[in-house]
């Protein structure tokens, strides 16, 4: 699964060819979750509110980037690193 991003022990991944709706995963030590691009909520899965407030305002500020991996993916092509929350 190719990381996309990580920052603050988060890390973010995808997966080629990967289910619709469009999402991106999320682990943060045992915690796992789905992340949709469109909605930015959880879909499946759970962050506690401080991990899923700083993915949310990550995902928030690179959703174009995100919806493009995405893309990226379907076609199975290379993934694009994503810029890490600051």
């Amino acid at each position: 699964m190719p990381e996309i991003c990580r920052f603050f022990g988060i890390i973010i991944t995808m997966y080629h060819r990967d289910h619709a709706p469009a999402h991106f995963h999320v682990r943060y030590g045992d915690q796992k979750a789905l992340v949709g691009i469109d909605s930015l909520t959880v879909l499946e899965g759970n962050l506690s509110p401080r991990a899923l407030n700083l993915v949310t305002e990550w995902a928030a500020l690179h959703k174009h980037e995100l919806r493009q991996n995405w893309e990226r993916a379907q076609a199975l092509k290379e993934l694009r690193k994503i810029e890490p929350l600051k």
